[in-house]
């Protein structure tokens, strides 16, 4: 059981201070009854908001189809961001809704959303080793020759990117047309699709993650989400 005023508070519906007014003016509903005040405690089933059941009272995972010129911070500074997509009440939730991973401003696709904390830590930990499939359009016609070799070095788990120390997990390259590849990641980082490719002289001119483990975007449009259950990602 928690109290009112944080329940309202943490999903997002109004401030702790506001909730006395929510309370007091009958909006609030604990097994039907008006609510006594902000400091009762009451099983979040058991509430209602405007005759409403609580949103999403324990939890949400949700797969975004991220489109390109937004970023996945939630610094302002930083520009336009991908929480802006979703509903006011969501983004004013305590714990915070964040990404999994990120994906840059110039990359779209799909990418997971969750107040869950500890799936975050899971999911990017590197021992998870969760696959993850891009689609990169190149500057330039890589032959098959050169894609042979870019797969080669990419597969062998050598090729340490400049100003780090640590080799690259092996990648899996896939050639679908002279301008267009797939690689398939187990790791996420700093732009490292694209700084893989530097390294054998092609630039990336657009980048679209297409899979997630298992997870695809469907027919899901730029902008636009589904959500997962809870237990989506319980292990067995």
């Amino acid at each position: 059981m928690r109290r009112l005023d944080q329940l309202l508070a943490n999903l997002g519906y109004c401030s702790r201070s506001e909730a006395r007014d929510w309370t007091d003016s009958g909006t609030v509903l604990v097994r039907g009854e008006p609510a006594d005040g902000p400091s009762q405690k009451a099983h979040a089933a058991d509430v209602r908001v405007e005759g409403a059941p609580l949103d999403h009272p324990d939890g949400l995972i949700l797969l975004l189809h991220k489109p390109l010129g937004l970023v996945c911070s939630h610094e302002l500074r930083e520009g336009p961001n991908i929480y802006t997509l979703l509903p006011a009440r969501w983004q004013r939730r305590n714990p915070v809704i964040t990404s999994i991973g990120r994906l840059d401003k110039d990359t779209s696709g799909l990418i997971l959303l969750t107040d869950q904390s500890a799936l975050v830590h899971r999911l990017t930990s590197p021992k998870h080793k969760v696959p993850k499939i891009y689609r990169a359009t190149l500057g330039a016609d890589l032959t098959p020759a050169r894609a042979a070799e870019s797969a080669t070095l990419f597969a062998a788990g050598t090729l340490i990117l400049p100003d780090e120390t640590t080799p690259c997990a092996p990648a899996a390259l896939t050639l679908i047309s002279p301008r267009e590849v797939e690689l398939t990641l187990t790791e996420g980082r700093y732009h490292q699709v694209r700084r893989m490719f530097a390294w054998v002289g092609y630039e990336v001119v657009a980048l679209h993650r297409t899979h997630f483990g298992a997870l695809d975007l469907g027919d899901l449009k730029p902008g636009t989400w589904r959500e997962l259950p809870l237990d989506f990602f319980a292990t067995p």
